[in-house]
């Protein structure tokens, strides 16, 4: 028997993986996604696949949204308020800036719609085992009403209070991120440069003080040199950085070592890695450096 009904708008890499763990938690999930490919894999899944955003809003009370884009957003809310159906729950779950999230509250409230800022604090990799941290934040007895299902698709959900508080966490979080993950290839490239083995750099920095989350996640594919199967692709990520520079900007707040970073993440996009994991910028700092890895000599055939 499913434990509830509940909508998804945005099948990718996070909102994808939030479909699967409710469909697992025994959720039944109503999904829409623009990209057919998407749908097609979701389907697969057990999500029941809707043509668009509209017929979904005319199908379930709860809708989460998972956006790449304000304009995605926008679009979204429109089909949610055509629909002309009965009160609604929107939990938005993108990272956008705030003005962009009141102004879809704004509309949605006029419909008679309740909106609620949710972002996650996670990876994609971090989304497919629910090891997700929810900042939820508007109105309390909503968020309160949702606790079940928040816990089908994350490990911990923060009530943060007044609408937009959890926007303005996610950016404080997303600013650290930021930091730790170039802090994390200029460690790496260091003790490339050095010698040091990639692996063994992974290993000892994991067992020490300099150890951090990011780095845990990250490091992984900077050992490996292999940058596909993104968790947060940098086109994705770009999207994440100016929406934390326009914050801090707004609060005149400075942050130094924020601004450094930009660079490397703008110079991973020029050199082609707009698709790969942000974890990419190691290999912007390797080129830097003048690093070439040395590659594993082929095996030999074993004599029998």
């Amino acid at each position: 028997m499913a434990k509830g009904k509940v909508g998804i708008v945005g099948l990718g890499i996070m909102g994808g993986a939030f479909a699967r763990n409710l469909v697992a938690a025994g959720w039944r999930v109503v999904g829409y996604d623009i990209d057919e490919t998407r749908r097609r894999a979701m389907a697969r899944a057990g999500v029941e696949i809707v043509p668009d955003a509209k017929t979904l809003a005319a199908e379930v009370e709860t809708i989460i949204t998972s956006l790449p884009k304000p304009a995605a957003l926008d679009a979204t809310v429109k089909a949610i308020i055509d629909a002309r159906v009965r009160p609604r729950i929107i939990i938005e779950a993108s990272t956008f800036t705030l003005d962009d999230k009141l102004k879809a509250e704004r509309a949605l409230r006029k419909a008679g719609h309740a909106m609620l800022d949710c972002p996650v604090s996670g990876t994609g990799a971090q989304a497919k085992v629910k090891d997700l941290v929810i900042y939820a934040s508007g109105e309390r007895k909503a968020i309160r009403r949702l606790r079940p299902l928040f816990a089908g698709f994350s490990r911990a959900m923060h009530d943060l209070g007044a609408f937009g508080n959890g926007s303005r966490m996610k950016y404080v979080a997303n600013l650290l991120v930021a930091i730790n993950n170039v802090a994390s290839a200029e460690a790496m490239v260091l003790g490339l440069k050095a010698g040091l083995d990639a692996q063994t750099v992974f290993d000892m920095v994991t067992l020490g003080a300099a150890n951090s989350r990011v780095f845990e996640l990250r490091a992984p594919m900077m050992v490996k040199d292999r940058y596909d199967g993104a968790s947060m692709k940098m086109s994705v990520w770009q999207k994440d950085m100016a929406v934390i520079g326009e914050f801090a900007r707004r609060l005149g707040c400075p942050t130094p070592m924020f601004d450094a970073t930009v660079p490397v993440y703008d110079q991973a996009m020029r050199s082609g890695h707009g698709e790969h994991d942000t974890a990419a910028v190691c290999a912007v700092l390797e080129k830097m450096a003048g690093v070439t890895r040395r590659k594993a000599p082929p095996q030999r055939a074993k004599r029998h």
